[in-house]
């Protein structure tokens, strides 16, 4: 709370805010996915969708960040958007054909030790979402975090979400059912925070904003609402997440081209089809990636130990050294092909590899497709103090954005 003492933000703080909840008849038409999986196509459609759709406030575009604060000015003036009255914690519960995830929505501690990044971020996204949320002064959309529950706060999500009737029910166009809670129960609210004092939480998704809320909160020098940011937490033992890979494509580079300059330190494995070269990589052991795009696909599996000894940070661990996203970033991209990973010179995909392979083809380049991490692994770099490198994980399911945000001037 407001004059809360670092002393008490050292644990996991997830502390109840006043909800902005979207009051209009087709809920669906509104929220999106989350702002750094929407295509320029997807963008038009959602935006096509309905005049107050919440990309209007994440995607503003450069230079716009006005436009989305006096949306979302003229939204809550007009009653598209209401204050919750009573501040609470919210149960949001996402299903869906083979799936079923809980959490607890909240607006954690920012800065505390109990808050865990695994991965490395880059400038240009923080940058952005800075200037979005100096503009708008409010969180518009979730981070994720996992933490090791089984407490009072797991136990509270599963008793409201089969005992108690949702504030709000919505069945997105995606074929996900996404049910919300309001718990504005003071007791029930100080059994969560006396069960979540002790823990710690990885953050899943979401670094890029994480360090934004750190950013945001040393504009200011007193205590206040910018000294939390909004966050989905999910207990992983009850609802274990589901790790999938983030496909790269990097433009400029042939595909033929960038197998012929691997061959000196990979062994290349040519197949025919795609499909053919995924399954090759799903059986392989160690480093291995796929390349596709014009042409064969093909497998690189067992690098030369040595070349990749010399390119990996010496001052990083061993099982830091041995990630698929590790060789990639330190090896593959800029010893291999002299690359350097950024935003301008490599392009990245979530989850889906055929769609990786298409973007390649239209760009002219090569597609570099991965497997996905070990959950262990990123959960044993993080608890060294390691950051995996950018877009290596992508957790799922991850939130809807719009189904309940946060103004810094309501908390």
């Amino acid at each position: 709370m407001p004059g809360m003492e670092s002393s008490e933000r050292a644990g996991l703080v997830l502390r109840p805010f006043h909800g902005v909840r979207y009051a209009v008849d087709d809920l669906a038409a509104v929220t999106s996915p989350p702002y750094d999986l929407i295509s320029p196509e997807e963008l038009r459609e959602l935006l096509g969708r309905h005049p107050n759709n919440v990309v209007r406030l994440i995607l503003p575009g450069v230079s716009h960040y006005g436009e989305a604060s006096a949306a979302l000015t003229a939204w809550l003036a007009d009653g598209v958007l209401t204050v919750d009255t009573l501040p609470g914690l919210y149960v949001y519960e996402q299903s869906g054909v083979g799936f079923l995830q809980r959490g607890l929505i909240g607006a954690v501690g920012v800065g505390s030790a109990a808050v865990l990044p695994h991965e490395n971020v880059l400038p240009e996204p923080v940058a952005d979402r800075l200037a979005l949320m100096r503009a708008t002064q409010a969180n518009l959309e979730p981070i994720f975090l996992l933490y090791e529950g089984g407490g009072t706060a797991s136990r509270l999500v599963d008793d409201v979400a089969t005992q108690r009737f949702p504030s709000m029910d919505v069945r997105t166009r995606e074929g996900v059912h996404h049910r919300l809670w309001a718990v504005t129960d003071p007791n029930e609210i100080e059994a969560v925070a006396e069960d979540l004092r002790e823990r710690q939480a990885l953050i899943a998704d979401g670094h890029h904003r994480y360090a934004t809320y750190e950013a945001l909160r040393k504009d200011h020098l007193g205590p206040g609402p910018w000294d939390y940011g909004l966050a989905y937490l999910v207990d992983s033992t009850v609802y274990p997440p589901d790790l999938q890979a983030i496909h790269r494509v990097v433009p400029g580079l042939p595909l033929q081209e960038a197998a012929a300059r691997a061959k000196g330190a990979w062994q290349v494995h040519e197949f025919a089809s795609v499909e053919d070269a995924l399954a090759g990589l799903a059986r392989a052991t160690g480093p291995a990636f796929v390349l596709a795009g014009e042409g064969p696909a093909h497998l690189l599996t067992d690098p030369d130990p040595l070349q990749v000894e010399h390119a990996m940070p010496a001052e990083q661990s061993a099982r830091w050294r041995t990630l698929d996203t590790s060789v990639l970033t330190m090896f593959l991209l800029p010893k291999v092909w002299g690359i350097n990973d950024s935003e301008q010179s490599v392009m990245v995909v979530h989850h889906d590899p055929l769609a990786a392979v298409e973007k390649a083809r239209r760009v002219g380049g090569t597609a570099v497709l991965l497997k996905p991490l070990a959950t262990d692994d990123v959960l044993t770099v993080a608890a060294q103090g390691e950051r995996v490198p950018r877009k290596s994980t992508s957790f799922g399911p991850k939130p809807r954005t719009g189904l309940v945000m946060r103004t810094f001037a309501a908390d």
